[in-house]
Formats: C-alpha cells, structure tokens, sequence
C-alpha cells in the first residue's frame, strides 16, 4: 500500500496481486490535520480489504534533501500507523509527487475541479510505484 499523508487527506494506492504496477484508490480526507482517528480507521479497513503486507508512505523532504515540519509530522503518521497496523511502514521520498500528478492528470484531460479530488490517490500510487520499481518483485508483497 501507499501512502501520500497530507494536511487533511491521505492519497492511498495499492499494488495489483503481482506486485508490478500500483493503482489509486482513493483519498481519505478529515477535518482537522490531528483528527487521526478516522483516518487510521478507514486505512486499516483498506489494509484488511486489500490484504495489505506492507506501507509505503511519501517522506516530503525539501528540494535540498532536508526534512522539514511537514515530514516531521510524517514520521510521527509512521509510527501511528506501525503501532495500529503492526505493518512495516517504509518512508519513501515524494519530492515532485504532486506536481507530477497534476501534469498527469492534466495530460490525460481531467477538468482542474476534479483534478483536486484525484491528486492524492495519483501521488500516492507514483509514491507506490517509485518504490516497486526500484526493489525486486519478490520483494514488492504489499
């Protein structure tokens, strides 16, 4: 499974059985940024629908390698997620992940208001697939 944990959505995407390609599926959004507990819920619902062995959540770090608030709160999103789930939970950089998203999105002739509702499934499912293709398959149970 991965993971793109922002301010009040987390993008989730999973890997087909082969562990090959990674598909969106879809954008759990909360209230408030330390409203958790829902969130946590749905993702570990998601995990058991989906079989889930593994989680790869984006790091942001800043364009010059550093970690900055925002992965500090991601790294503290990991450690829930461990506690809960049990599950390894692997940082994976995300630098570029969104705006990649919105260049494939936009490419692919999605209108900007809907783009908003598919930006974090899409940049998790590149999250995702960024990891599987640099590990080898039989690596990749998620």
């Amino acid at each position: 499974m991965g993971l793109d944990y922002g301010t009040k959505t987390v993008g989730v995407a999973v890997s087909d059985a082969l562990g090959i390609t990674a598909q969106g599926v879809e954008t759990v959004t909360r209230k408030s940024n330390k409203k958790l507990r829902q969130t946590l819920a749905r993702i570990e619902s998601l995990i058991k629908e989906y079989e889930v062995e593994k989680i790869v959540l984006g790091l942001p770090k800043n364009m010059n390698n550093t970690l900055g608030q925002r992965a500090e709160e991601t790294m503290e999103f990991q450690a829930m997620l461990e506690r809960r789930t049990g599950l390894q939970v692997i940082l994976w950089d995300e630098r570029l992940t969104t705006m990649e998203s919105e260049r494939i999105l936009q490419s692919g002739g999605v209108r900007r208001e809907n783009r908003k509702e598919r930006i974090d499934w899409m940049a998790a499912t590149l999250i995702l697939q960024s990891y599987m293709d640099s590990h080898p398959i039989p690596e990749r149970q998620f």
